[in-house]
């Protein structure tokens, strides 16, 4: 098999390794929610997931610390630990293929602001894309009904504010390396996420050392193996594979924490991954076409 053809295969497996390592990660914050509070957690993971991002110091040297976009990254940072805080709090205390589900409508947050922050223009069907994922948002907190909650809220809330995360790790990557981006945020999230956890403090004990350690070293191995992908990769082919942890957490709750799957959270899920789809052939089609036109552009002011 030659390069060109193995790159997809690569991509595909880096992308199904990120996801099962994300799967993972999220029962092992339902397993540490039992003892530990969320702002724990947190901090827990961005320690642990420093100590498996080091290596990237020791690969590259100092120079991978040194960035003109620090304003950037403490603005990033900020809002993304408030999403992770967010974001496992619902993990701690709804179902997990509920709050699972729930991320995954961070896409249809990524095109919103990518209009807000980035000035990208967004035609029709991409805005129809966005609305039928909101169906599937609906769907699954069903607002108004006996099984509503207000944790599903702080679980939208957290996939808010990770859609904006991701357009700025957008503007970064324009002129930082993954591998910068990487071990800086989880460098800035560690002194930020131990200042509230400080506030509700109390030391792991027996196996929930296992669980935290596990969260941290799965989340940051995850989200390089990640990167990696989306940067080899064809995001509208990678897309699909990402839900695959929709599975894997759905079993492991019904295992583990005898949650049953409800019908609505499937229901809404497979619509959000309808439209999560469609955003992601939709924006792979855009960077094709801007790639294949950049030439031509190129050449007319000399004419």
């Amino acid at each position: 098999m030659n390069a060109a053809r193995s790159q997809p295969l690569r991509a595909a497996l880096l992308m199904l390794g990120s996801t099962v390592f994300f799967g993972l990660m999220t029962v092992a914050i339902k397993l540490a929610s039992a003892s530990l509070h969320t702002f724990e957690i947190a901090f827990f993971r961005n320690f642990f997931g420093l100590m498996a991002a080091l290596p990237l110091l020791l690969h590259h040297g100092p120079e991978l610390l040194k960035t003109t976009q620090f304003p950037r990254y403490l603005f990033r940072c900020t809002i993304g630990v408030t999403s992770m805080m967010a974001g496992f709090w619902a993990i701690g205390h709804l179902p997990l293929a509920q709050a699972v589900a729930l991320s995954y409508s961070t896409p249809i947050f990524v095109t919103i602001a990518a209009v807000v922050f980035l000035h990208e223009q967004v035609r029709a069907r991409r805005w129809a894309a966005v609305a039928v994922g909101f169906v599937g948002v609906i769907i699954i907190i069903r607002p108004g009904s006996a099984d509503f909650s207000t944790g599903t809220l702080v679980a939208l809330i957290a996939a808010v504010l990770s859609g904006i995360v991701s357009v700025q790790i957008k503007l970064l990557s324009r002129t930082e390396p993954a591998d910068r981006i990487v071990l800086l945020t989880t460098l800035l999230w560690v002194p930020m996420s131990l200042l509230p956890a400080l506030t509700v403090w109390e030391w792991p004990h027996g196996i929930v050392w296992v669980w935290v350690i596990a969260a941290g070293f799965l989340g940051t191995g995850g989200h390089m193996l990640w990167t990696r992908a989306l940067k080899i990769g064809d995001v509208s082919a990678l897309t699909p594979i990402s839900f695959t942890q929709l599975p894997i957490v759905a079993v492991a709750g019904w295992l583990l924490f005898q949650e049953p799957l409800d019908r609505w959270t499937a229901i809404g899920a497979g619509v959000i991954f309808v439209a999560n789809a469609y955003i992601a052939h939709r924006e792979s089609q855009l960077v094709r076409r801007d790639a294949t036109h950049a030439p031509v552009e190129a050449a007319k002011p000399g004419e």
